[in-house]
């Protein structure tokens, strides 16, 4: 699922030594920092945007809370975040990449919202936060691409306070069998394409189609939630099941 015994894992559909996946992954997410937002918006001609929308208003961020937008990229989470919790809370924008985290930073410092937001670059796997310090963790469409995806689970489990919620964002299966034919021809032709087109990179797009496709459905998914410990872990499938917003909760 996120590792092999052998000491392997999957990078895409290619299997690679563990410990040179976040290396790899890290390669990928620096060649396509500076196109990220606009792929975003061509790949799934805008509908990120509601997605993301959906997953804002389940997380039910109130003022003054603490809240961890992990593996969070260029902001978009952590900017409705930040409106919400007001000069009273705080956002922690923690990413893995350097680079995603300073197309972050940047865009923040456009909007001129960042006096409530931190920036942290932070290993999902092993999270340099102390115990119950969360009141809300956010990650979105970033726990594909971790190695071990058990272990940061644990690891947000072990950082969100008693009572606190966790969402998860992420590409999914398709639940209509029509629709997931569409979808691996839109996948491995068309989005490849606009990797080349766009962000002159069609092998990092490639990887992300195919580790799309290797990350847990969504009922393994929530059974991975409930083995780090959280409770009343339900899903909801947006867009056919192409996208999953998974939460749980911390008892």
């Amino acid at each position: 699922m996120t590792s092999k015994d052998n000491g392997t894992t999957h990078f895409g559909f290619r299997e690679v030594p563990e410990a040179a996946k976040a290396g790899l992954v890290a390669d990928v997410f620096r060649s396509v920092a500076s196109k990220y937002d606009l792929m975003n918006d061509l790949m799934s001609l805008g509908t990120h945007r509601l997605w993301k929308q959906f997953a804002d208003a389940e997380a039910g961020v109130r003022a003054g809370e603490r809240v961890l937008d992990l593996a969070g990229g260029s902001g978009d989470m952590a900017r409705k975040f930040a409106r919400r919790v007001g000069p009273r809370g705080q956002v922690v924008l923690a990413d893995i990449n350097d680079a995603m985290l300073e197309v972050g930073r940047a865009r923040f410092a456009d909007a001129g919202v960042a006096g409530n937001v931190e920036f942290v670059q932070a290993d999902a796997e092993c999270l340099p936060f102390p115990d119950d310090h969360f009141d809300c963790i956010c990650i979105a469409f970033g726990l594909r691409n971790v190695t071990h995806q058990d272990r940061a689970l644990a690891s947000m489990f072990r950082v969100l306070k008693p009572g606190g919620r966790a969402l998860v964002l992420e590409f999914s299966k398709p639940v209509i069998e029509p629709l997931s034919k569409v979808y691996d021809v839109y996948s491995f032709s068309i989005l490849p394409w606009l990797g080349k087109v766009v962000a002159k990179d069609e092998g990092s797009y490639r990887y992300l189609a195919e580790s799309i496709r290797k990350h847990p459905d969504q009922e393994t998914l929530k059974r991975m939630m409930e083995a780090a410990g959280f409770g009343r872990v339900h899903y909801h499938n947006l867009s056919g099941g192409i996208v999953a917003l998974h939460k749980g909760y911390k008892f």
